[in-house]
């Protein structure tokens, strides 16, 4: 071991002259450990906000939506083709368009959407969101959101009339079940039906308003998006459930990289505590850094020293913190810590998901920032004059 980091080691647990000197560079650590422990709780929480509402939002849409102007004539042969891709999971034809739903005296404007029953398995999960009842392939049967069906008083058998800009007057449909998505956009403005039953009242014949696509991994929807553009051509146009939902996502990136600077001040108040804490220690060490210099120690070798006793500091406080956030991660997504009403988030407890990614940029950003913030400190220590340290000694 080299003299600087025996030194740095023992200037971080020495008793020193001045008590106060301890005190600040305790409140650094302990300052360091909670701006860590907090950015990868908060982080955790908003990843996992975030994957919950990806999974919702694919559950009730296809990774991939392939649509032409004017319909899809020929929707069976390309779900057929493109099911070949080895990116390509399933893929089913879909009727979507805007139409008025009318029970007794209400009426609102709704997102229709026909389906395939059997190949709607296999390009999204939708199925699995319905929480009573199911889509039938009997003529006229729907099945509504949640939300929906609140607002209208819906139950099993109900009946309600839907009329699109295509229908000459309203088609009457019964309602066969419920799905509850957990968003609530989905939930108040979403109605299922049939595929025949949707090309009925849209008026579109034999044709369809596209192909939903289910990928092998949802992550790589852009590339799989490229390739299917570039097979098919104009006029076809592919789009990702990431360009669907573009603005929302776009608002949650932004969210979490505020969130990650206003956090980081924590962690920056306690680095400036560092500095004044390694300023305090470099005058109480004045004397050894006089002998040190007598003895032909270089001003590098001095700044060394106090160099690296800041960087002690924050990679203490930086392990605490890691260990603290870590904990308090699995103490939120294995236990009812914090009860959430699940009436408006459908889950009774925080969805936590650490990012590597996310943990190591926080632990580099506290570790570089108390690295540099004993560069002043150290700087003065390096240009001291032996003779004026020692004078008074």
């Amino acid at each position: 071991m080299n003299y600087e980091w025996f030194i740095a080691k023992r200037y971080l647990w020495s008793k020193r002259r001045h008590p106060f000197v301890g005190v600040i560079s305790t409140i650094s650590v302990l300052g360091i450990a909670v701006g860590v422990a907090a950015l990868i709780v908060v982080l955790a929480v908003m990843n996992g906000f975030d994957e919950d509402l990806k999974e919702r939002i694919i559950g009730t849409r296809a990774h991939l939506v392939i649509e032409k102007d004017g319909g899809v004539s020929d929707f069976i042969g390309l779900a057929e083709a493109l099911k070949k891709s080895p990116l390509v999971m399933g893929a089913s034809p879909f009727v979507e368009g805007q139409a008025l739903v009318q029970k007794d005296e209400w009426g609102a404007g709704v997102l229709v959407r026909g389906v395939d029953i059997e190949r709607e398995k296999s390009a999204s999960h939708f199925f699995n969101y319905i929480t009573q009842g199911t889509l039938s392939a009997k003529p006229n049967s729907a099945v509504v959101g949640s939300e929906l069906a609140k607002r209208f008083y819906l139950g099993i058998g109900s009946e309600i009339k839907v009329l699109s800009q295509n229908s000459e007057k309203p088609v009457v449909f019964k309602v066969e079940g419920f799905f509850t998505s957990g968003l609530y956009e989905y939930d108040a403005n979403l109605l299922f039906i049939n595929l025949k039953s949707a090309q009925d009242i849209f008026q579109l014949k034999e044709s369809v308003s596209g192909v939903s696509v289910s990928l092998k991994d949802a992550g790589r929807a852009p590339e799989a998006k490229r390739a299917i553009q570039k097979k098919l051509g104009h006029p076809y146009y592919v789009r990702t459930w990431m360009d669907m939902n573009k603005t929302l996502f776009g608002a949650l990136e932004l969210e979490k990289a505020v969130m990650f600077l206003i956090l980081a001040l924590i962690i920056l108040v306690a680095c400036l505590n560092i500095a004044g804490s390694l300023t305090i220690m470099v005058m109480d060490k004045t004397k050894d850094i006089g002998v040190l210099k007598a003895l032909g120690a270089p001003p590098m070798g001095l700044m060394k020293i106090f160099a690296l006793n800041g960087l002690l500091i924050g990679l203490v406080g930086a392990a605490a913190g890691f260990f603290i956030g870590t904990g308090l991660c699995f103490l939120l997504k294995h236990t009812k810590f914090v009860d959430l009403p699940r009436e408006i988030y459908y889950f009774d407890h925080l969805p936590v998901k650490m990012e590597p990614w996310d943990v190591a940029a926080v632990l580099a950003v506290a570790v570089g920032l108390s690295f540099l913030s004993s560069f002043y400190p150290a700087r003065v220590a390096g240009r001291l004059d032996p003779v004026k340290a020692l004078r008074y000694e």
